[in-house]
């Protein structure tokens, strides 16, 4: 979805006096506590380097996240503090501690660090764009509402413009809006880019950030990621003094701002008016509620939903708040949930529409308090597809329920590819699919993440409720239903389990069992045994097709054993009729591994023994 218009670009000084006092606005309207945790980064933001050409202050090593001995001249090497970059990667995202203070969590993702990474991605992206110099390449930066946001904007921007980028800052931003700018074709905002990125870590506490990144292909890969936090960590080694004083000029003459989520909103509004044949108004007499969760998702409500014509009073928490004092902005999150689900009650309004930190996932209630989150949006945003392309193939995660098969195979007349966990292995499965012929228009995963063929593969929270937008739209224009009946009817049929569990089991890399191995061998090593315990059990049933863990059906319901992604667990789904039978399924797991001891099991034996 290309954004085709947009405001007038202003010049952005960036330099120390504007750091300092951005910096001092910033905190100072911070609750208490963001304010003391960020005390000890203010007083060295904007490189304050001629402190350290001078003198080895205790600066270094307790406070400012780096050791710098004396040195004679301005070109010195810096003595920064040892990062482990390999460390940062989270999958197709980087994520560490942006702010100090909580015990246990030690800040790895400081000034240096952040301008280390950004240095890194420029290099990676000349290459890929095979830049020789005669033309400068350009990348947007945006960021949500985390407390670091600002300090690391800074950062990152030192890094691309020391690299001989051009900066444009979107300042608070969502993640699908980045993507866009790599597409957009309007050169009043300076489109479009050729790289962009998202400063975020999601949902995660108020001390973690990290980045996202964008060409026009799309969002990076995990090799892609793996490569540039190769190079990040060659030019954090060989930082120096008088080369981050000249970053720092470097993005002082060349940084540029953009009010580019106007642009983006614009569109979005645009596409809901053409579903519903070009009216003005068509959400008219609706009442929609959202809640941003203090992340940057409050955007909505002023910038697409009232501009047509819905109602908005009761939407909450859309102010940004790095300190999310409210609740975790997360779909998944109960608490988050029942958060929108009473606001929509309370207002008695006939949508809540409830986003992610960064608006790449979100979730829906109905007028009645249901809620569309996990298998229930899978299932919604299937029967909205299915509509417009009969019979394409659903991508999903592996954790989706057989009820969801079956409605999107019996009821929608579909196919469900159910693939692995990792919003990004769902996305490039529904690509690769296309690409060997079978069509795909929809890769979604429990969490929220879904992309749309449509919208260039793009997982996009918003784009996602703006298709629920447009079927509330032309129920109206069509006079069939009112309020979100039609969102309702539209999961008609879809079988939901009676219990529905995750439990997960941490392997201990410590323990004598692993015998020097990795903890992701030994993962291996219990679904291997699971598997073939599996294969003599008569109740139970393998699935016939499977890409992640072992996934086994019996007593009315099924669960799935895999290993995480990421960390030493081992998380456990089990979905079934009654609670009995998914004790007879946790039964069967427990049996299976009890020889593995390093495997903390206690929390399925728990649930066993409380039946």
């Amino acid at each position: 979805m290309a954004v085709s218009s947009g405001k007038i670009v202003q010049n952005v000084f960036v330099c120390q006096e504007r750091n300092r006092q951005s910096q001092f606005t910033m905190r100072n309207s911070l609750p208490y506590q963001a304010r003391k945790l960020l005390a000890w980064r203010t007083g060295f933001s904007a490189m304050k380097l001629r402190s350290l050409t001078t003198t080895n202050t205790h600066h270094g090593n307790r406070r400012s996240g780096f050791y710098c001995n004396a040195v004679s001249a301005s070109s010195a090497a810096l003595s920064l503090e040892k990062v482990d970059f390999s460390k940062l990667q989270n999958g197709s995202d980087i994520r560490g501690v942006a702010v100090a203070g909580v015990e246990g969590e030690p800040l790895n993702l400081n000034e240096h660090v952040a301008e280390a990474i950004a240095a890194g991605f420029a290099g990676w992206l000349k290459d890929k764009k095979k830049a020789d110099g005669s033309e400068r390449l350009r990348v947007s930066i945006g960021h949500d509402s985390r407390i670091s946001a600002q300090i690391l904007q800074d950062a990152v921007s030192r890094g691309l413009a020391g690299a001989g980028l051009d900066v444009i800052h979107y300042g608070l931003a969502s993640t699908p809006a980045m993507f866009n700018s790599t597409l957009s074709e309007d050169e009043e905002i300076i489109c479009p880019v050729d790289g962009s990125i998202m400063i975020t870590a999601s949902h995660l506490p108020y001390n973690r950030n990290g980045f996202k990144f964008f060409t026009n292909a799309g969002g990076l890969g995990k090799a892609d990621i793996k490569e540039i936090l190769e190079r990040a960590a060659s030019i954090y080694a060989n930082f120096s003094v008088d080369g981050l004083k000249n970053s720092e000029r470097a993005a002082s003459a060349t940084v540029k701002r953009v009010d580019y989520m106007s642009a983006y909103s614009s569109n979005l509004v645009k596409a809901v008016r053409k579903a519903a044949g070009n009216i003005e108004k068509p959400l008219e007499g609706f009442h929609i509620i959202v809640d941003a969760g203090n992340g940057a998702g409050g955007f909505f409500a002023a910038k697409v939903l009232e501009p047509l014509g819905a109602l908005t009073s009761g939407s909450q928490f859309l102010e940004p708040d790095g300190m999310f004092p409210n609740h975790i902005p997360n779909p998944e999150d109960k608490a988050a949930m029942k958060a929108i689900t009473q606001a929509v009650l309370d207002n008695k309004a006939d949508l809540g529409i409830i986003f992610d930190t960064d608006v790449d996932r979100s979730a829906a209630v109905d007028s009645s308090g249901r809620e569309f989150n996990r298998n229930r949006l899978i299932a919604l945003m299937s029967a909205i597809v299915l509509e417009e392309h009969p019979g394409t193939t659903i991508v999903t995660d592996s954790v989706t329920s057989d009820g969801l098969t079956t409605f999107i195979e019996k009821k929608l007349g579909g196919k469900h590819h159910r693939f692995k966990r990792g919003y990004k292995n769902v996305i490039d499965e529904g690509i690769r699919l296309n690409s060997v012929g079978e069509e795909s228009h929809l890769a979604i995963e429990t969490s929220g993440h879904g992309a749309l063929k449509e919208n260039h593969w793009l997982d996009d929270g918003a784009y996602l409720m703006v298709k629920v937008l447009n079927k509330l739209a032309s129920a109206r224009v069509s006079g069939s239903v009112g309020g979100s009946k039609v969102i309702t009817d539209l999961v008609e049929g879809l079988e939901e389990p009676g219990i529905s569990i995750e439990l997960r089991f941490k392997i201990d890399q410590s323990h004598a069992d692993l015998k020097g191995g990795s903890f992701r061998n030994y993962g291996e090593a219990v679904l291997k045994h699971l598997e073939s315990t599996v294969n003599s059990e008569s109740k139970l049933q393998k699935a016939p097709v499977n890409y992640e863990g072992v996934r086994v059906s019996g007593y009315g319901g099924w669960f799935l054993l895999r290993l995480s992604l990421h960390d030493p667990v081992l998380p456990l789904n089990i979905e079934a009729p009654s609670k009995e039978d998914a004790v007879k399924l946790g039964q069967a797991v427990l049996s299976a591994v009890k020889n593995f001891s390093a495997l903390d099991t206690s929390a399925l034996d728990k649930f066993v023994q409380a039946s």
